[in-house]
């Protein structure tokens, strides 16, 4: 048995986090380890209390530890957009641009032929039905500008054609490009010179 099979493991784990490949999930777990009682001990904590208490809002699809999130339930967001984006990741990608102070939707993916992901799969009747609940007057489509994001889109825009304003982002955003990787002064770019569908 090795001496090191427990250390092994957890950086074989973080290995597998996005961004992070072996040697720098070696390199973290080394630095956790040297730094225990102040570092490793409360990750370790808050990683147990985040298991525990994260949940997806059951309006938006946000990540948080209430059941409707904190944007679904400020009024002054009240302001009839919505936009719509393909993960919790995009949504935050958004949120730290500062451009956009209306509310959110998360579709959980694309549509996908090759991977057999159609509208049921993803939270398009949930938005379907906010829109018909909620006044949305405006709908932004913030999706990737990939082969799966614009069909995505132009599936969306035939749903909800003629019963809102439908925007998508514009400039700044590169084909083939995620709302993840963007800095923030291209995506309130892109969102400021949004435009009709």
């Amino acid at each position: 048995m090795s001496s090191t099979r427990d250390i092994d493991s957890l950086i074989d784990m973080m290995a597998r986090l996005p961004g992070l490949g072996p040697r720098s999930a070696r390199r973290a777990v080394l630095h956790l380890i040297a730094k225990r009682e102040m570092k490793l001990m409360p990750l370790a904590d808050m990683m147990q209390t985040v298991a525990a208490t994260a949940r997806e809002c059951a309006r938006c699809g946000n990540i948080g530890t209430l059941e409707i999130c904190d944007i679904c339930t400020a009024p002054k967001r009240a302001n009839g957009m919505l936009c719509v984006v393909e993960s919790v990741s995009d949504l935050w990608a958004m949120e730290r641009s500062s451009s956009y102070k209306g509310r959110y939707h998360v579709l959980g993916g694309t549509l996908s032929a090759l991977d057999q992901i159609g509208p049921e799969q993803l939270r398009i009747p949930a938005m379907i039905r906010r829109i018909e609940e909620e006044g949305i007057e405006e709908v932004i489509l913030a999706l990737a500008a990939t082969i799966d994001g614009q069909t995505t889109a132009h599936y969306i825009a035939d749903q909800i054609e003629g019963r809102v304003r439908l925007t998508s982002l514009a400039q700044g955003v590169p084909i083939g490009g995620e709302l993840d990787y963007l800095d923030d002064g291209t995506i309130s770019a892109a969102l400021s010179a949004r435009k009709d569908i």
